[in-house]
């Protein structure tokens, strides 16, 4: 057995042994050290990048690393064993994914207003925003000798009184509380709980003055990112906001590499223990935290994810999923608690799953689908959440397709050499000056934040800007040289965003022909997926009269630079919206709203799925479209007008 030492930038060194010849990074995983790989560890994405300091790893050089950083000490953690103590530095952009969990701040008034429109928009159609929680102060007369009954049958009859139900159902959670906080408040409480029909769900007892309100959790569940709110469930008034990285991601950037890991022994509890016990426990008391709420106030929480992310939240077998016939366990669950999940909230409170659709359509989607309204118009529209997966939903109020295309992680900054996450650091929207070939870029982040990498709405200005100008073929492949135009440590042709003495790593940033070329192939499966959605309805994308955009890629993607690259239908700009995080807007209509609950079940069960991997014709529909923009550039007239 041999020690390992895991040192890192910020943060104190953590320790586990390891057998010889063990591979780094499972040794990391068992030690839950963050270390990115999109790829799982077979050795393709090169992400997984750590610096030896001392001792000796079995770990040959590769094309990943050059000859220079490999003389420094660095490796590939999946391509590496351990046949010494070593001790190993994690850098902090290697963990930029789990990105420092982040509760948002409610005084601007803009995360505010954001859930207020949604809200609104949801009201507009006709479904109300109202729910059968209850809190109401119940009082009592106090037992004598001669009034023996006992506390529980009390409660229960004044309960039924009160709110004209039958039935009542008082928990253990309360009843263990219930003589002592009756008696404290001379037998006039404050009941919270949940109406069904002529049954009442009592899932608090307080004193009669207590103004905390009743709480509700609407989570979307990202492959990449997770965020929530805690919001009052008899007002909407959103209390917290905040977001982190789903843990999972060390297990692989893609649904399909992780349901791998899960298959494995003990990974149903790794994958579900990554999401609940390292990201969501977390996430959610940090929110409660500032709100000041106490778990046993949150009453209800709504999970929005994809079919896969619901799998493994749950703990439950996913590789069906993802093998023919590509049967889920289930597409719907009514019966989640949150202590089945060991989520921090009232023991009694239920988890909303939106339901699932098919194998890669899952709740995010249905969820969005609500928000983007495509469902209460007479135009055809498209509604696509651009993500690790790219669903895509075609319709309107007569009908509604649906299916997903594997974009793979390019869109949230995995398989590109400096990807990352729209976070603090990230290069959002850039231009490059036609003569000079000089950029100009926004970071996300504080005046004066230097870049770290390119995020998703990044990538797409500077491929786009880069074939504009010229300085790239429709291939992806460099034609022009300049300053900015060199090769990279690997030897890759790349173009140079920022400088090392430029950025916040002290390395250059760069887009390099490998990142560009993966790219070229998420956006081409973007594309082919619309044309060939449309091609089952015997449609084109002329047929498209508006076109809503969802996803957490950036602040909101350059619509002109998406048609430029030939990601999205060249269609009017004045037709595309971009809807923000429609998953998490979905989730919380449905904590806030039963009528809304109801819609998104609805729309789940009118939906038709599609799927693209034995649909006919859908390989050569992507293969046209891993070009910029296109093979046929009749689908796009505009992109030689645009400057």
């Amino acid at each position: 057995m041999f020690q390992v030492s895991f040192r890192f930038e910020k943060g104190e060194d953590r320790n586990i042994f390891a057998a010889e010849n063990e591979n780094l990074l499972e040794v990391a995983r068992k030690a839950n050290v963050a270390i990115d790989a999109p790829c799982s560890g077979n050795g393709s994405c090169g992400k997984c990048k750590v610096r030896l300091v001392e001792g000796e790893l079995d770990s040959p050089r590769t094309r990943h690393i050059s000859e220079e950083d490999y003389a420094a000490g660095w490796r590939l953690s999946c391509n590496s064993r351990v046949v010494s103590d070593v001790v190993v530095e994690v850098p902090d952009i290697a963990s930029a994914y789990k990105s420092r969990m982040k509760t948002a701040d409610l005084s601007t008034g803009e995360e505010v207003r954001i859930f207020n429109a949604a809200e609104e928009s949801v009201r507009e159609a006709g479904i109300s925003f109202t729910n059968d929680f209850v809190s109401a102060v119940i009082a009592m007369d106090e037992p004598t000798l001669d009034d023996t009954m006992p506390d529980n049958e009390r409660l229960e009859r004044a309960l039924m009184a009160e709110l004209e139900v039958e039935f009542v159902s008082i928990p253990h959670s309360v009843l263990v509380h219930l003589p002592s906080t009756l008696r404290e408040n001379s037998f006039r409480v404050r009941c919270c709980g949940k109406r069904d029909g002529d049954r009442f769900q009592l899932m608090t007892v307080s004193a009669p003055d207590d103004a905390t309100p009743m709480c509700g959790v609407a989570i979307d569940i990202g492959t990449t990112t997770v965020t929530a709110v805690l919001t009052d469930l008899a007002t909407g008034k959103l209390l917290a906001k905040g977001s982190a990285g789903n843990g999972q991601i060390r297990y692989g950037a893609d649904v399909i590499n992780r349901i791998i890991e899960s298959s494995r022994p003990g990974g149903k509890k790794r994958l579900q223990d990554a999401i609940v016990k390292e990201t969501l426990q977390p996430l959610l008391r940090a929110m409660y935290q500032d709100a000041n709420i106490s778990e046993e106030r949150v009453l209800s929480i709504c999970v929005a994810a994809n079919t896969t992310m619901n799998h493994l939240f749950v703990g439950t077998d996913a590789d069906p999923v993802r093998t023919e016939p590509y049967i889920p366990a289930f597409f719907r669950w009514n019966d989640l608690k949150a202590r089945d999940v060991r989520l921090p909230a009232n023991s009694e409170a239920g988890v909303i799953l939106a339901p699932n659709i098919g194998s890669y359509v899952g709740g995010d989607i249905t969820a969005g689908t609500l928000m983007s309204m495509i469902w209460n118009t007479d135009e055809l529209s498209l509604f696509i959440d651009l993500g690790t997966n790219g669903e895509i939903v075609f319709g309107n109020r007569d009908f509604l397709m649906s299916c997903a295309c594997s974009a793979g992680p390019a869109f949230e900054g995995g398989d590109i050499s400096c990807g990352m996450r729209a976070t603090d650091g990230a290069i959002e929207a850039c231009t490059i000056d036609r003569e000079t070939m000089e950029p100009s870029f926004s970071i996300i982040g504080e005046a004066g934040q230097k870049p770290i990498g390119l995020c998703g709405s990044g990538i797409i200005d500077v491929i786009a800007e880069l074939f504009r100008c010229g300085i790239i073929s429709a291939k992806g492949q460099f034609v022009r040289e300049g300053r900015r135009v060199s090769q990279d440590a690997n030897g890759f042709d790349c173009y140079v965003l920022a400088f090392a003495d430029e950025s916040e790593t002290g390395r250059n940033v760069t887009i390099n022909t490998v990142d560009i070329d993966n790219f070229i192939r998420a956006k081409g499966a973007i594309f082919s997926a619309i044309c060939t959605l449309l091609k089952s309805l015997d449609m084109d994308v002329s047929c498209v009269e508006h076109m809503y955009v969802a996803g957490g890629i950036g602040s909101g993607i350059n619509m002109r630079n998406s048609v430029r690259i030939g990601m999205f239908p060249d269609i009017e700009l004045d037709r595309f919206s971009y809807i923000g995080n429609s998953s998490l807007n979905g989730a919380y209509a449905m904590v806030m709203s039963d009528q809304a609950r109801d819609k998104v079940e609805e729309l789940a069960q009118s939906m038709t799925y599609v799927e693209l991997s034995t649909t006919p014709g859908y390989m050569d529909e992507f293969m046209a479209a891993c070009f910029l923009p296109h093979t046929n550039a009749e689908l796009f007239p505009s992109c030689a007008e645009m400057e």
